[in-house]
């Protein structure tokens, strides 16, 4: 079942929010705040979710343009491959791997990227847990 929204309503979310095509991280960023805060409201009208479904859209679209890795690429690689477009060294994500230690052995391809490691780089990264993990 499809259900109808008000154009006037839809069309001032639209204005208020200005969705566009994303085309840098910036950009990504901003729709993914105003998305976070939509998903996070309770109740949300049918025109809220319509914007939403845009949003995502959009969002889904930026980040498999911006990380299409391609089928050669492995956890490791993807990193840092992220770390270099975002001008971050080693030392810049030791919080996330909680040691010099553990981050050195993944950097250095002694150890796998584990499942808390993945979930904390994609919110470092603003993409999805699952690029970090085989």
């Amino acid at each position: 079942m499809t259900t109808t929204i008000n154009r006037e309503t839809y069309g001032k979310l639209l204005r208020k929010y200005l969705p566009q095509s994303i085309t840098n991280q910036k950009e990504n960023q901003r729709i993914l705040d105003i998305a976070e805060t939509l998903s996070n409201k309770h109740d949300l009208i049918p025109e809220e979710e319509r914007l939403l479904d845009l949003l995502v859209t959009l969002i889904e679209k930026f980040e498999t343009e911006q990380y299409n890795f391609g089928t050669n690429s492995t956890p490791l690689s993807r990193l840092h491959f992220l770390m270099e477009a975002n001008n971050l060294r080693q030392a810049d994500l030791l919080a996330i791997f909680g040691s010099k230690g553990i981050a050195s052995e993944v950097f250095n391809g002694k150890r796998q990227i584990s499942k808390t490691h993945a979930i904390r780089l994609g919110e470092k990264f603003n993409v999805d847990p699952a690029l970090f993990l085989i």
